[in-house]
């Protein structure tokens, strides 16, 4: 007697992972796309892709244009991904990230978001040094986001409009020599933080605190979080930044933005 059962089920194996595949390339896609060219992206025979097609198109994963007959994903792939984002919990997901960083740098980490112009820390994991970061950053506490790292990186990722809007009224008090209190010297380090996905902190809140801190970004591609590092400036500098902290920042802050539904491909539609 032949068993056919082993087969049988290898082929639907191979089948939902080229579904999914094909999911995963509509999405990428970033709009309405041709079959040859779905097929191409996705690495498929055209027969394969057609035939995998018309089955996520019966069960509503995905669309086919009328007019244009072009594909894009159906509701129920949004409603699904909705679903996974609506789940996901930033402190939750984010705290064993923060906890890497720790690990690897053996640096205070943090993790803020902006609230009314305030830059709000909702998570911080210090580092077992002899030496710490004293700040006024603790869970929980909220400040000016003018003259720290992470604050500084939410401000930048606000549209253009509503940065110069709220930088119009927002107070730039003085705590360190080296905080930026002009509006239009502050705007231009904006821009430029914009530009280069990071912040650095100099002393600007805390005398002989350095940080540096990277946007943490959901499926929108808006920026929602900062993920930072603190250090004492005894062990922190431009130069150790660039070369040791600012690496491992960028990564975990990636890692916690891909959780969150974030895609590169986002910010190139």
């Amino acid at each position: 007697m032949v068993r056919t059962r082993p087969v049988e089920e290898a082929d639907t194996v191979q089948a939902v992972a080229r579904a999914l595949t094909i999911l995963e390339g509509l999405a990428q896609a970033g709009g309405p796309v041709g079959l040859s060219e779905l097929a191409q992206r996705v690495g498929l025979k055209l027969t394969t892709t057609h035939r995998l097609l018309s089955t996520l198109v019966a069960c509503g994963f995905a669309e086919q244009e009328p007019i244009t007959q072009r594909y894009r994903l159906g509701i129920k792939a949004l409603e699904i991904g909705n679903a996974a984002l609506a789940s996901a919990d930033l402190r939750t997901v984010a705290r064993p990230y923060l906890r890497e960083l720790v690990d690897r740098l053996n640096e205070t980490a943090n993790l803020a978001i902006l609230d009314r112009g305030e830059v709000v820390y909702i998570d911080q994991i210090e580092a077992n040094q002899i030496v710490i970061v004293k700040m006024f950053a603790r869970i929980g506490s909220r400040g000016p986001a003018h003259c720290t790292a992470s604050g500084k990186v939410l401000l930048a990722g606000l549209p253009e409009e509503d940065l110069v809007l709220l930088l119009r009224k927002m107070p730039l008090q003085r705590f360190t020599e080296k905080t930026i209190t002009d509006p239009e010297h502050l705007l231009a380090e904006l821009r430029a933080i914009r530009a280069q996905g990071f912040s650095l902190d100099r002393g600007e809140r805390d005398e002989g605190v350095f940080c540096v801190a990277v946007p943490v970004k959901n499926h929108e591609g808006k920026v929602i979080a900062a993920v930072s590092i603190s250090a004492p400036a005894v062990r922190a500098d431009e130069a150790t930044v660039a070369t040791r902290f600012l690496p491992v920042v960028k990564s975990v802050a990636e890692a916690i933005s891909a959780r969150m539904g974030f895609s590169a491909c986002v910010e190139r539609k």
